[in-house]
Order: structure tokens, then C-alpha cells, then sequence
């Protein structure tokens, strides 16, 4: 390959932080820290019951990292909470510098690393605008150019000239993306922000990533959890844990692999063991374990026709009329069926709670499921507001008596009945 052709060429990164040594959150805590640790004192902003002699232990966000995009490539990145990825953006971002290694860009990079990354809040919509595109070094005039395209695509036409810190979560997103897509910029760095805004408007980003991918020969670096998402716009995907880079390849490789170390194949999972997994924050109520009832291992005959479930919880306020959503996913996450169970529950601060049920598989090709819970309240307008949600158990659908030569990635995973032929 030739090094025209190299938009970011990595060699021997890595990123290491000081545990405990700053971020206090204010100046005079880490003041106050940082004298108590000079005299041998204990930590005043302390954890109570942290471990006093772990403070000057360090941490290896990035641990040798080598890595080559080539120009208007499409690059998701995977792996674990911790693994390293958001790391590494901030640090092609120019957020912050590595320990060790060399980093070669080519080309002006535009990123979203988290929801309002780039913007004042005390700017209107259009004035950060045109603070993004002076920081890309872009005039005026070229800004001008293209003011009305971003405002239409981001959907904010109405708040444009609003302070920004009046917007939700997903009108910043919304005008993030679109200031990042439509100024001149030859690399494009996304970090999961897309999952706050709407469906609709998702499907709009990744297809507009793909054509500036495409048209323009832009590079575009996708970090996401949503494999579905990753399947649908990148060429190539690397896996990373741990700080390092696990595989690098075919895209579907990258799942499976990424995949099979993120599940949990158990008839139970205990809640309380998974502090990193994806749940609401201050949830009302806690779920503290699910199991396969009467099952010791997660294998389903295909010719079995429910899955028989419990579900534990705790309140942790007091509740009205709770619902229960269950999700059937494709092993990559990818939606299938659902069922919910509605207004089956209420409920006082401190109770525990519990539900035991059959969940109904239509039809599932052979392969690996997992399942998604969710309490929920249904309000009047038919919309519902998520109280507690958590990725489920894992299950896999075992060859019957008579196999079925079927492939779930191109037909899907529901077999319907065969065909009735009418004479």
C-alpha cells in the first residue's frame, strides 16, 4: 500500500493513566489530595473502605496499539466497556496525547466523542456552526455554503438561533452530526453518540456516512455496540479488549468473535455481578437475577415451543402498574419477536417481586438467541417510559429430527409454515 493512500497509520500506541492521582473533580480536592499523599496521610476525598496503597497503581487504557486505515475506508470499532475504544479516538481526536507510540494523520479530522463534544452552550445552534467550521480552519464564506444544508439535515431549523443548552440530548446530536457531515473534513470519528437520537434519524446518519464514504472518498471510524449498525456500514472491523487490538478483518468475524466473549451462556445470570452492563441509570426498579426454569444448560429442541422464565427484582421506589416487555434477539443483537405482559404488577419501596412465565419461540431457525427484559409503564398515548432494562439470558435452538437447510443471515430467523399451494 501506498502512503498516499493511508489516511491513519498507528504504531506502538499506548495510553497510561495514574489511578487516583488527579480528577477530584474540583481543584482543591486534588489539592487536598495531593498533600495528604506528600505527608502520608490518608486521601480526605477518598471512597470510604478504598484501598489507600492502590492509588499510585497505574492503568493501561491502551497497551500497544498498531493499526493502518486506509483513505475512505469505513472502520467499526467493537469490544467491551473498558476495552479502549473511546480511548483511542480521543487520542486521534488530539483530546489528549499517548504515553508512547506515533500517530500519522492525514487529513482534517471532524468527531462526535460525546453528546454537545464541540459545542458552547451559550451559542445559538448557527454560531456553533461556524465555531466547528473555524476549527476546521474553514472561512466564512465556505461555512455560509453549506449553513443550509446542515440545518436541514439536523432537523433543528425551528431552534437553530436558540442557545444550545436549551436543546435535548437528541437535538444536540442531531446538529452535531450534521455540522460533522457536511463541513470539510476528510475523516469522520463517531463514538456511539448515534444511540440518542431516534430511530429514523440513526437510518439517516449511517446512510449518510456511507455516501460521503463512498462519493467523497471520506474515512469514516464507527464505534457502536449495535452490531446491526456495524454490519450495516462498515467494510472492516476490529475487536479490542483490554487495550489491544484482538483481530482486525472481515466484519462478520469481528462480531462472532466480539460476541462470544461478551456472552454469558448460563441458565442464570445474577444481576448484581455485571455493574458495567447497559442499564438505566437510578432505575425504580432492580433486576437481581433471571434463569431457565428447571434447565441446567441453554440448549432448546427446535421442535420446543416456549421458554420457561424467572425473573427477580427489587423496588427501589413504589410502583403502579407495571408492564413487562420480553425481546427475542439474533445472537449480534439484531430484534426478532417480543412479547409483553401489561399492568401486571404494583408494588412499595423495598419489596421484592418476582414473575415466572412462557415465553413462545415462533418458529426459530437452529442457531444462538439471547433475550432482552424490560419493566415499563405504558402511558395514555400508547408510548412507553423504561423503568429497568437489561440484556437477558443466552439460549441456543439444537437441530430437531429432521434439520432444515436454512440460512438465518440472508432469510431471517423466524421459518414461517411451509407454503400452501392452491390447486
Amino acid at each position: 500500500m501506498e502512503e498516499k493512500d493511508i489516511a491513519i497509520q498507528i504504531s506502538g500506541l499506548k495510553k497510561r493513566y495514574r489511578l487516583g492521582v488527579i480528577g477530584g473533580g474540583t481543584l482543591q480536592g486534588d489539592i487536598q489530595s495531593w498533600w495528604a499523599r506528600k505527608r502520608g496521610k490518608e486521601d480526605p476525598n477518598s471512597v470510604v473502605g478504598s484501598k489507600q496503597h492502590q492509588k499510585n497503581a497505574t492503568f493501561m487504557a491502551l497497551d500497544g496499539i498498531d493499526l493502518t486505515v486506509e483513505k475512505g475506508q469505513r472502520l467499526g470499532i467493537i469490544g467491551h466497556n473498558g476495552a479502549g475504544k473511546s480511548t483511542l479516538l480521543k487520542l486521534l481526536s488530539r483530546v489528549t496525547a499517548p504515553t508512547e507510540g506515533k500517530i500519522c494523520i492525514d487529513g482534517r479530522i471532524s468527531s462526535m466523542l460525546e453528546v454537545g463534544t464541540g459545542f458552547n452552550g451559550e451559542l445559538t445552534g448557527r454560531e456553533n456552526i461556524y465555531l466547528n467550521g473555524a476549527i476546521l480552519g474553514m472561512t466564512k464564506a465556505e461555512v455560509d455554503a453549506k449553513m443550509d444544508q446542515i440545518i436541514a439535515f439536523s432537523e433543528c431549523g425551528q431552534f437553530i438561533d436558540t442557545p444550545v443548552k436549551r436543546y435535548s440530548s437528541g437535538m444536540y446530536v442531531k446538529l452535531a452530526f450534521s455540522v460533522a457531515a457536511h463541513l470539510d473534513s476528510e475523516i469522520l470519528i463517531m463514538d456511539e453518540v448515534l444511540a440518542v437520537g431516534d430511530v429514523a434519524f440513526q437510518k439517516k446518519c449511517l446512510n449518510k456516512m456511507s455516501e460521503v464514504s463512498q462519493s467523497e472518498g471520506r474515512t469514516i471510524l464507527y464505534v457502536s455496540h449495535n452490531m446491526s449498525t456495524i454490519r450495516q456500514l462498515c467494510e472492516k472491523c476490529i475487536v479490542m479488549s483490554h487495550g489491544k487490538i484482538i483481530y482486525s478483518g472481515d466484519v462478520e468475524e469481528a462480531i462472532n468473535i466480539y460476541l462470544q466473549a461478551e456472552s454469558i451462556e448460563s441458565p442464570y445470570i445474577e444481576y448484581k455481578n455485571f455493574p458495567e452492563m447497559n442499564r438505566l441509570k437510578n432505575p425504580k426498579v432492580k433486576i437481581e437475577s433471571a434463569r431457565f426454569i428447571d434447565k441446567d444448560d441453554i440448549l432448546f429442541d427446535r421442535n420446543s415451543d416456549k421458554l420457561p422464565i424467572e425473573i427477580n427484582w427489587e423496588n427501589r421506589e413504589d410502583i403502579q402498574d407495571m408492564s413487562l416487555r420480553v425481546e427475542i434477539l439474533k445472537f449480534d443483537r439484531t430484534p426478532i419477536a417480543a412479547s409483553i405482559y401489561p399492568d401486571f404488577y404494583s408494588g412499595k419501596k423495598g419489596e421484592k417481586g418476582s414473575i415466572k412465565f412462557m415465553l413462545e419461540m415462533p418458529n426459530l431457525v437452529t442457531g444462538k438467541y439471547t433475550t432482552n427484559f424490560t419493566f415499563f409503564h405504558k402511558l395514555s398515548n400508547g408510548s412507553h417510559v423504561n423503568i429497568e432494562v437489561v440484556h437477558g439470558l443466552y439460549f441456543n435452538i439444537v437441530q430437531g429430527p429432521e434439520p432444515i437447510d436454512w440460512q438465518s443471515r440472508y432469510f431471517g430467523n423466524i421459518l414461517l409454515p411451509e407454503l400452501e399451494v392452491i390447486d
